[in-house]
């Protein structure tokens, strides 16, 4: 069911920044979004982000937050619950790491770890407080297809997203019913000015994930793959047996 009625009003970013959060924003202003928020670490690209929104005629505010810093979550975003109803919450968030780098030095490796899954696990209950106590709105969080199985090339990130991809399901369940809802967005590698490789089988683009996020609002889903041939393409690769994914080069 295309329910165009199910495209936020209201918008509220962690992350504001992410390109691919701020092709998703956009796609929405244009279709039925009036009012963002842009929370992220306080910068002239965040002030930037919120400029260009503007100029598509929607109300856009900055928020400072910090993903590493879940105790002043409850408190940063708190007072945008405050400020008036949120439709969707986005959580865009994340750092790729540098896999080699990573491996050889521990902290690097915590540092991915803590913001793709302790920071957004922190993010996201207090996201979900909000809109349960709304009694409606949705939580979109993007995760990755790197979570489905980790890879030789990026298991650091790819183990953080699985982490935070089982949990954001788990909360779907822990939701049901109240009238707050969560859908995961699974996109393959998304080719961004920060991350313009990938492999070709798995890549998309950030506008691409907008329209994917867009049809998946409509239709009331739970699970978004971007593209969407991957969930086939995962299924096969979820099932291998271990010495044979070794050799595929992923």
């Amino acid at each position: 069911m295309m329910d165009a009625s199910r495209l936020p009003r209201s918008l509220l970013v962690l992350g504001g920044t992410s390109e691919i959060a701020l092709a998703v924003a956009r796609r929405l202003i244009v279709r039925r979004t009036r009012t963002v928020w842009l929370a992220g670490r306080p910068s002239p690209a965040l002030e930037e982000a919120a400029a260009h929104l503007r100029t598509l005629g929607a109300d856009v505010r900055t928020v400072a937050f910090d993903a590493l810093d879940p105790q002043s979550h409850e408190t940063v975003l708190g007072k945008v619950f405050a400020e008036g109803a949120v439709d969707m919450v986005l959580l865009a968030f994340g750092l790729l790491g540098d896999q080699a780098y990573d491996e050889r030095e521990p902290l690097s490796a915590v540092r991915v770890a803590q913001t793709n899954y302790t920071g957004a696990v922190s993010a996201s209950l207090v996201s979900a407080q909000g809109l349960q106590n709304q009694g409606r709105g949705s939580l979109v969080v993007l995760s990755s297809v790197a979570g489905e199985r980790a890879r030789r090339a990026d298991f650091i990130f790819g183990s953080s997203k699985a982490g935070l991809d089982a949990f954001a399901q788990g909360l779907g369940d822990a939701l049901h019913g109240t009238g707050a809802r969560v859908m995961v967005v699974r996109p393959g590698f998304v080719r961004t000015s920060r991350t313009p490789g990938g492999p070709a089988a798995f890549t998309t683009t950030p506008e691409e994930v907008a329209t994917a996020v867009e049809l998946g609002l409509r239709r009331g889903s739970e699970t978004v793959w971007v593209p969407g041939t991957l969930r086939l393409t995962m299924t096969a690769l979820r099932h291998l047996p271990r010495a044979v994914f070794r050799r595929l080069p992923l």
